[in-house]
């Protein structure tokens, strides 16, 4: 069974998919708006936009009769929140490396933080 983190970015993973999710943020569109720039059948941009729905990045309006196609926001806070602790993590990874290289001297040994530093001091 596919969790629905994976499901969202397998759903993002076509850059058409990508384009329609970019220009619902701005407001809700029909189909044959999504439709409109795509060198492609109003079919094939229904079928993204119903890989999209299975995701749960778009819903579609059963009251109207255009049944215009809506962004589902908070669904990119499922993505962020997963995106944010691995970066996170990197950026304690990377702080803990600069640590180790601030202290290494000019032939690559660590220096020891017990003493003072041997650079610019007379024996």
């Amino acid at each position: 069974m596919t969790d629905d983190l994976s499901r969202v970015f397998a759903a993002l993973a076509d850059p058409t998919r990508r384009d329609i999710v970019a220009r619902l943020t701005t407001s809700d569109a029909t189909v044959s708006e999504l439709a409109a720039p795509y060198d492609v059948s109003l079919q094939a941009v229904s079928k993204h936009v119903q890989v999209l729905q299975r995701a749960g990045l778009v819903s579609r309006s059963r009251e109207q009769q255009t049944r215009p196609v809506h962004l589902e926001a908070e669904v990119l806070d499922l993505m962020t929140g997963w995106i944010e602790r691995y970066r996170r993590q990197a950026e304690q990874r990377f702080r803990r490396l600069d640590d180790v290289l601030a202290r290494l001297d000019e032939h690559g040994d660590l220096l020891d933080p017990e003493r003072p530093s041997a650079r610019g001091e007379a024996s």
